[in-house]
């Protein structure tokens, strides 16, 4: 059985994230169910009477009443996909590993807000900590994504084993039927013949493992990545803009790209402010 599992708050955001994942669902041959979880994370214990006999937290029935009507009004318009409710207490990234630990979900995917402030830092920690915090793969969708593109997909390049599992687990969410866009960061200067015959190599090596045969490459060169830390996010937002990227996949292992932005605090930031949906994936550890 192929599931997704979706974190529900019955906020906007998560709105957001259903809707989207709904629409991929809709539009692959691969169908698959989706878990909805809700989390209470501020679950009271005031709700006990001198006598100590516990009284039921009014939130409970609320957020109970509030999945109700949303799983109706899901079906109503999503017939064809299977939709399930879960419900736990605790730390929602906990909460998120346990589940995903007893089953092989394809994706977590949440959604965020992608902005700054201190309300984006709130709600982008949690997508945060649940991308460092599970094995599963975490898609992550900004608030103001509508419908879903997945022409050109971009992926975050450093020649690594990793580079191929993000694909494969995104060829189980969106297909194949798209042009994948390796960009990498020449942060070392190397010299760009060298990395030339790094990519041909390395393209054949995608295309014998996935099956993708429409890959081009984009080289940045590292004067993007000599500013301030807290700018670098900026800079490769504004990389996905100049190649028109419509979702952007990322590894996480300690060799990867991610660890190396993440020693420098910047996939915090691209998690805070993503501009595109963004498929964060584990590697597999031997």
């Amino acid at each position: 059985m192929n599931k997704i599992l979706i974190p529900v708050d019955f906020s906007e955001y998560s709105l957001t994230a259903i809707q989207y994942a709904c629409q991929l669902i809709s539009q692959n041959e691969r169908k698959q169910d989706i878990d909805l979880i809700h989390v209470f994370t501020h679950h009271s214990n005031s709700y006990i009477n001198r006598q100590g006999y516990a009284l039921e937290d009014p939130q409970v029935k609320i957020s109970e009443k509030d999945m109700e009507r949303l799983l109706a009004n899901l079906q109503n318009e999503y017939s064809n996909i299977k939709f399930n409710s879960i419900f736990k207490e605790g730390n929602l990234f906990e909460e998120i590993s346990k589940v995903t630990a007893g089953f092989a979900y394809d994706a977590v995917i949440m959604g965020t807000k992608g902005s700054s402030g201190l309300e984006a830092i709130f709600l982008g920690s949690n997508t945060y900590d649940v991308i460092l915090n599970t094995k599963t793969p975490v898609l992550g969708v900004p608030q103001n994504t509508k419908d879903v593109k997945k022409d050109r997909i971009g992926l975050l390049c450093n020649f690594k084993e990793g580079e191929i599992e993000v694909i494969q687990h995104a060829i189980k969410l969106i297909d194949s039927n798209f042009e994948l866009v390796l960009i990498y960061v020449n942060k070392d200067d190397r010299h760009i013949s060298d990395i030339d015959a790094q990519f041909k190599d390395w393209i054949e090596e995608i295309i014998n493992r996935t099956g993708i045969q429409n890959i081009s490459y984009t080289i940045k060169p590292q004067v993007l990545y000599n500013r301030a830390a807290e700018n670098v996010s900026h800079a490769i937002s504004n990389v996905l803009i100049d190649e028109q990227i419509d979702f952007l996949l990322i590894t996480r292992s300690r060799k990867s790209i991610f660890r190396r932005l993440l020693e420098e605090n910047i996939v915090r930031k691209m998690a805070y402010n993503m501009t595109i949906p963004t498929l964060f994936a584990p590697v597999r550890t031997k």
